[in-house]
C-alpha cells in the first residue's frame, strides 16, 4: 500500500504564495502519474495538476499561469508551487498517484484570506 504526505498548506493572504509537498513510500515513484486535486466546501473535488512519469503537465485552467507542478524521482516527492493565490484557491489539496493503482493523501488546507 502506497502511502502519500502532503506538507505545506496554511493560510495565506491574496496575491501570496505557497508550496505543497506531497512525499510517497514507494521505491518506483518514477513510473507512478501523479497529481494534485482539491476540494472546496460544498463542492466536487476538482482536479487542480498533473503531471507524467515522463514529466508531462496537464493544469486547470483556473490555476495556468499561476500554479506549477513538479517531481524529484531522486526524492519520491511532487510539489505544487502556487503564486498568485486568490480567495477561490481555499480548498483541501489532496495528493494523488497511480501506477494502475491509485494512492491519496489525507490532504492539507490552504486558505487564502485577508
Amino acid at each position: 500500500q502506497v502511502q502519500l504526505v502532503e506538507s505545506g498548506g496554511g493560510l495565506v493572504q491574496p496575491g501570496g504564495s505557497l508550496k505543497l509537498s506531497c512525499a510517497a513510500s514507494t521505491s518506483i515513484f518514477s513510473i507512478w502519474n501523479m497529481g494534485w486535486f482539491r476540494q472546496a466546501p460544498g463542492k466536487e473535488r476538482e482536479l487542480v495538476a498533473t503531471i507524467t512519469a515522463s514529466g508531462r503537465t496537464v493544469y486547470a485552467d483556473s490555476v495556468k499561469g499561476r500554479f506549477t507542478i513538479s517531481r524529484d524521482n531522486a526524492k519520491n516527492s511532487v510539489d505544487l508551487k502556487m503564486n498568485n493565490l486568490i480567495p477561490e484557491d481555499t480548498a483541501v489539496y489532496y495528493c494523488y498517484g497511480t501506477d494502475g493503482r491509485v494512492a491519496w493523501g489525507q490532504g492539507t488546507q490552504v486558505t487564502v484570506s485577508s
